[in-house]
């Protein structure tokens, strides 16, 4: 058994979830905050079958797609604020054993 960790966007989170639904997969679904724009995400745990985690990583990578975002800039010491374009969207996933999974 194999334990995905899903970072995704609360844009996509959505869509993420649908999918992995509609494939089967059980997740339990995390509010999060991201540490560089302090965005919301959602963190996604699901437990599965080793020989499934490939189909579940590619639905996560075909759902949190890779997009554009305007933000300003950080003031420094007085100096003004200016827009910056940076990209958002994807996902983190992190997959590890599971030395013991219960459903009671």
């Amino acid at each position: 058994m194999k334990l995905i960790f899903a970072i995704v966007n609360g844009d996509d989170s959505h869509r993420v979830s649908k999918s992995l639904t509609a494939a089967g997969f059980f997740a339990t679904r995390l509010a999060s905050t991201g540490g560089f724009l302090s965005s919301g995400n959602t963190t996604f745990l699901i437990c599965t079958e080793s020989e499934k985690v490939q189909s579940a990583v590619d639905i996560i990578k075909e759902k949190s797609s890779h997009r554009k975002q305007m933000i300003q800039s950080a003031p420094e010491s007085g100096s003004a604020t200016f827009p910056v374009e940076v990209s958002v969207g994807g996902a983190t996933i992190f997959v590890t054993d599971v030395e013991r999974f219960e459903k009671v």
